[in-house]
């Protein structure tokens, strides 16, 4: 890999991240007064809640946006912390739809139809749709928000097809199989990929350019599970800054989405690795796909849900307790003054 193929790396990586940004805002702006009053009003039931995060998540392809509005409507007491559980649940959930799209990136096939369900086809297309959009909207805001999405859409597929060409001289190199057998150790796989999600701000752009080093097909079993077990993880650190200054439930549901992911890891890998230990899952050794990721990211999440959802209400105690509330608050010296 030569200084070349770095810049074209760091160039699609730029404009992934970007076209992911730019599609992120227009889809949340183009809805946001809409999403604020169904969030607010449709959460009565966890199972409404979940249905409704996973929902949200997957129009504005980004669970982190979600999980920030949350926040904000627990912070100002339009959602209670039981309301907010259930939609963060469903949050996870919502998120791997961007990482099912990113999937037909790897897609091989001389059939027409076939080979226009390939992003990279069609993006072009959107892309243009988008500019034109864009171009003549004058003072619609609406024709500009779909335009940004749009174009923000052509964007990052791009850069995903810059950065999988870029790595694709990866195949044949040693140091960097190295790295990836490295990876491939559970504990430092999860740091690895919570360090760089929280870096970016964004799991679904974090499962994106792993889904494109797939596409190189150096990269085994072994090395994405951990990694994609830590992204779950880094994408919390948006929803903890998000609190900071918030109200203590504020911060509680931010902590919910913290637990809930962290959890999740812990038991998906003393149940995976300790069942790798009696069965020796052979696959581990072979080189995952896009498609791969987008089935772990989606087991994992819906899983986690799965397992979680019974305890909703422990998860939300447990917030609880590690946001206490302040003794020395003047309703508590009163009760107390009473007693």
């Amino acid at each position: 890999m030569d200084l070349f193929s770095v810049i074209s790396l760091l160039g699609g990586l730029a404009l992934f991240l970007y076209g992911m940004r730019l599609m992120g805002e227009g889809l949340e702006k183009l809805a946001s007064h809409r999403l604020e009053n169904i969030l607010a009003r449709l959460t009565g039931k966890l199972s409404h809640g979940v249905l409704l995060g996973a929902a949200v998540t997957a129009i504005i392809q980004s669970s982190s946006a979600t999980t920030v509005m949350v926040v904000g409507f627990v912070n100002s007491g339009i959602m209670t912390l039981k309301q907010a559980v259930g939609v963060i649940m469903g949050a996870n959930i919502g998120t791997t739809m961007t990482s099912w799209i990113f999937s037909m990136a790897g897609i091989e096939s001389d059939t027409f139809w076939v080979k226009m369900l390939k992003p990279t086809s069609f993006a072009p297309i959107v892309a243009m749709i988008g500019i034109i959009l864009f171009m003549t909207a004058k003072d619609n805001a609406k024709k500009i928000y779909i335009g940004n999405i749009c174009l923000g859409f052509g964007i990052l597929m791009y850069g995903m097809e810059n950065m999988s060409k870029s790595m694709a001289p990866l195949a044949e190199s040693e140091a960097f199989a190295g790295v990836l057998t490295a990876v491939s150790n559970p504990i430092f796989g999860i740091i690895v990929g919570m360090l760089f999600t929280a870096i970016i701000q964004s799991s679904s752009a974090s499962v994106g350019i792993l889904q494109a080093l797939c596409l190189s097909g150096t990269v085994s079993f072994a090395s994405v599970i951990p990694i994609v077990l830590g992204q779950n993880i880094g994408t919390c650190a948006t929803a903890l800054l998000s609190s900071v200054g918030a109200s203590k439930n504020g911060k509680r549901a931010s902590m919910i989405h913290l637990y809930f992911n962290l959890i999740g890891t812990v038991v998906f890998v003393g149940v995976f690795y300790t069942a790798n230990l009696f069965f020796d899952f052979r696959f581990l050794h072979l080189a995952a796909t896009p498609v791969a990721v987008a089935i772990i990211h989606s087991i994992f999440n819906v899983g986690c849900t799965a397992v979680l959802y019974p305890f909703a209400n422990q998860v939300v105690s447990l917030a609880e307790k590690t946001i206490r509330d302040d003794c020395r608050s003047p309703a508590n010296l009163q009760a107390g003054m009473k007693v």
